[in-house]
């Protein structure tokens, strides 16, 4: 059974080894149910009265299972938060920078050489490096202004389509839910490793040859992407796409070539992207893009309108 070499656990992922079908549906799985763990520790904390004095959900991500072990005789429901706290712990664990090779003591400790992280490349988002025991990728994402994290898209009228999405500051669901979308449309192999005090969030991935930057994607798209007019929409990142996961649409885009790699496999798969719930009641106000939505949510094929092609619009 192979073990992480920073956390000693179980882990799917090992360098450039691609997993097996069996074994994506499981890293599947942890994400959606890491994801279900944080509606219900969202709900549980409310019930305490811990949520009405958080600004964002970053103190929601790092409560420690000792921060209420104390209250958790004073009634059900202080009982019932400790126990959700344990399980969310469980799948997000948290560890110490130190853990994972950083020095402690130093102003900057990811700019700092590290015996068991090679550096790779930095982003907006996170700065990624490679493991030396085993020659995974481990991103590192860290928290911005306002303790927010990572990329989303915030959505409003557009003066030239119906909508304007926009990519702006995220919170720690939407990296999880961006990290779950990842593995969702056939992307890289990704695990959620740990999430630190500091509130950096600890991605693992399978490592792959990078793309020339600059290189046209348009046709090495994911094949379950489905193209947006621009009567409808249009994004400040690259290739907007819409996705259907389970009944529910997502934005998905940023499908850069810096965000591809090509894999021991020959194929190439996403490494990283912005995303964020298509805004369904903002849609509900716009009839033709409602109705587009929903022909395509049945035939991803569908033209923008009912009798015409969308090459002629």
């Amino acid at each position: 059974m192979p073990a992480d070499p920073f956390t000693g656990k179980f882990t799917r992922i090992q360098g450039r080894t691609l997993p097996s079908d069996e074994e994506r549906t499981r890293l599947q799985d942890d994400h959606e149910r890491r994801l279900a763990t944080l509606d219900r520790l969202g709900a549980a904390a409310e019930k305490c009265d811990l949520r009405a004095h958080s600004d964002s959900d970053r103190d929601l991500v790092l409560l420690a299972e000792d921060e209420i072990a104390l209250l958790e005789g004073a009634g059900p429901e202080w009982a019932a938060l400790g126990a959700i706290i344990r399980d969310f712990r469980a799948q997000l664990p948290l560890l110490r920078l130190e853990d994972f090779g950083f020095q402690a003591e130093v102003e900057h400790p990811l700019e700092e050489p590290n015996p068991r992280l090679r550096y790779l490349h930095s982003g907006v988002e996170a700065s990624a490096f490679v493991a030396v025991a085993d020659n995974s990728v481990y991103k590192f994402f860290l928290p911005r202004e306002e303790k927010q994290v990572g990329s989303v898209f915030g959505f409003k009228r557009g003066s030239e389509s119906a909508l304007q999405a926009e990519a702006e500051f995220g919170s720690y669901r939407g990296l999880l839910e961006k990290l779950w979308l990842i593995q969702a449309i056939g992307g890289m192999a990704t695990e959620v490793v740990a999430i630190t005090p500091e509130g950096i969030l600890v991605a693992k991935q399978v490592l792959g040859e990078p793309m020339p930057q600059g290189a046209d994607m348009s046709k090495s798209l994911p094949p379950d992407l489905i193209e947006i007019p621009s009567r409808f929409l249009r994004a400040n990142r690259d290739h907007p796409r819409l996705y259907f996961l389970g009944n529910r649409p997502w934005l998905v885009a940023d499908l850069h070539a810096r965000n591809f790699v090509r894999a021991s496999d020959g194929r190439l798969y996403v490494i990283d992207l912005v995303a964020a719930p298509w805004p369904i009641g903002t849609t509900l106000a716009d009839p033709p893009t409602q109705a587009w939505l929903e022909r395509v949510r049945q035939d991803p094929r569908a033209s923008a309108l009912p009798s015409a092609p969308d090459d002629e619009l």
